[in-house]
């Protein structure tokens, strides 16, 4: 018995001690997620009498800068050629800011790191980092935040620059075309804003998507938003600020004979009532007519084609002015003069959807003698036609049947161009689904301010509009048809009735139109009603 226990004891330490000896794999401790740590900065922060030619600050380990030129915010804005932030492209412990130029007396200023400072292993980021100092004797130390939104989409808007202009007897409306504000903030990947060290006064405020990061507003590439009063500060409280494009003002571009039947006049704006003036000969022989190009800011002038075309004496009008420019043919395209025709639906027509035929030049005659319709059964489907006011496009109504399909032919002398050309044999097939394909939704606005004009869009997933639909007496509405899909509702308070959504003018002090947004997605499947309720404040 005991040989037998003192075996058992001898195994034992045998397995005891071949699995102390046995080698393990190490794991690691947890992933570093903490930012870097200030250790010590020189001079002080929120030093005042700041008169050093360079600031140094130390971190509790190595560190990189990333994206340092838009992450770094300097309030009040200091040209950059005046400073300079270390280190460049290397790996470092410290921060250092150099001033080439010194900074102006008895100003706070700020310099906003946002999340340019990351630790260097793990790329962890101090986030808002700043460093602030004085070269009077006081630090400024009020402070100024909050949202900024897109007036029209959904989407949320970053890298948005925050202005500040004091109310003296410098400033006009025209400031923030010329000058840089006083105090600058951005609200970088985010939508929110932190202006601080401020200093108490009236102010200009502008919320401006800068995208020349001049600290300027430049009408044609800015969106922008304001508020219609000066904010004082200390202030209580601050409406978000609605951003959007102003119209740009309008100005002709460059215009160009394309070929002997066809001019280009390119934009700028929003055309509207200005006029073209033809020298009076080519007027006469021309015979033109307009049309808008669907894709870019042009115009083209469709004319009989020219034996000789020589220079051509135009009168754009500008404001009040007219421009005159003479045109000469230069570089002609080739054009064969072939008119052709592309269905615009693909091979699923949708119930609401009209059969839609794009023409490469302007059409003159549409003759249904020559268009012919049938269905599944080869019967032939009534139908009728209109042509788009710009000319470019023909568009084929009939009735459809779910689960149908439909072979559409144009024969030759169908579609005339104004030049009386015709068209080749043009075959197209498109087949209609099953109702069950669709959804419904039934959409009641629920609105106190009965007054004002609206109308609502229905968006799908990939910002598309789908479906764009007038008010009516009743408020509520059934929209068929509606393909599986996520869906967004943006209602639009149509102040002036014009069925289109209207921006704001910041010389005039006119906000955009307001635009709300259903709160939640709506997820549409086939086959099924959704039953929503938008309140409108």
């Amino acid at each position: 018995m005991r040989k037998t226990l003192a075996l058992i004891t001898l195994i034992l330490c045998i397995v005891s001690t071949t699995q102390c000896a046995k080698r393990g794999t190490p794991t690691g401790g947890a992933k570093d997620s903490i930012p870097p740590v200030l250790l010590n900065a020189n001079p002080p922060l929120e030093s005042v009498n700041f008169d050093a030619e360079r600031v140094v600050m130390v971190f509790d380990e190595y560190i990189k800068l990333s994206d340092i030129a838009n992450q770094l915010i300097v309030s009040p804005p200091l040209e950059t050629s005046s400073y300079k932030i270390l280190p460049e492209g290397t790996v470092s412990k410290k921060v250092e800011i150099r001033f080439e130029e010194p900074p102006r007396n008895n100003t706070t200023y700020t310099f906003n790191f946002g999340s340019a400072i990351k630790d260097y292993n793990e790329g962890n980021p101090l986030p808002f980092f700043n460093y602030t100092f004085s070269t009077g004797a006081y630090l400024d130390s009020l402070r100024l935040s909050g949202n900024v939104m897109d007036a029209y989409e959904i989407d949320s808007l970053k890298g948005v620059s925050i202005h500040l202009y004091p109310i003296d007897s410098t400033y006009t409306d025209s400031t923030i075309y010329l000058n840089k504000p006083l105090y600058v903030g951005n609200t970088l990947d985010s939508i929110y804003f932190n202006l601080q060290s401020l200093a108490p006064g009236e102010y200009a405020f502008l919320a401006i998507q800068d995208v020349g990061k001049n600290y300027l507003y430049d009408q044609g590439l800015d969106k922008i938003g304001f508020f219609e009063k000066p904010i004082r500060l200390p202030e209580d409280s601050l409406k978000f600020p609605f951003l959007f494009k102003e119209k740009a003002a309008f100005r002709w571009g460059r215009p160009r004979v394309v070929n002997d039947h066809h001019l280009e006049f390119g934009y700028f704006g929003e055309v509207g009532e200005q006029q073209i003036i033809f020298d009076s000969l080519f007027a006469e022989t021309s015979n033109g007519f307009f049309t808008r190009d669907r894709k870019k800011d042009t115009l083209h002038y469709w004319f009989q084609p020219q034996k000789e075309l020589d220079s051509l004496v135009i009168g754009l009008e500008e404001l009040d002015s007219i421009r005159t420019i003479i045109l000469k043919p230069y570089k002609l395209e080739k054009d064969s003069l072939q008119l052709s025709l592309t269905p615009k639906n693909g091979k699923i027509l949708h119930f609401l959807d009209t059969l839609t035929i794009e023409s490469n030049l302007p059409v003159r005659e549409i003759n249904e003698d020559f268009i012919q319709i049938f269905d599944i059964d080869t019967l032939e489907v009534d139908f009728s036609t209109r042509l788009d006011e710009n000319k470019d496009r023909v568009y084929v109504s009939f009735e459809k049947v779910p689960n149908d399909f439909y072979r559409i032919q144009l024969l030759p002398n169908a579609i005339t161009d104004f030049l009386g050309a015709t068209n080749d044999t043009l075959m197209h097939s498109a087949r209609t689904q099953a109702i069950e394909k669709y959804g419904t939704l039934f959409l009641t606005i629920d609105r106190k301010d009965r007054s004002i004009p609206y109308f609502f869009e229905i968006i799908d997933r990939n910002g598309k509009v789908v479906r764009k639909v007038r008010q009516n007496k009743e408020d509520n509405y059934t929209i068929e048809f509606l393909l599986p899909n996520d869906y967004q509702i943006r209602y639009v308070k149509d102040v002036n009735n014009n069925g289109k959504w209207d921006t704001g003018n910041y010389l005039e002090k006119r906000q955009p139109e307001q635009v709300v947004y259903l709160k939640e997605v709506l997820s549409l499947r086939a086959n099924w009603d959704l039953i929503e309720t938008l309140t409108i404040e």
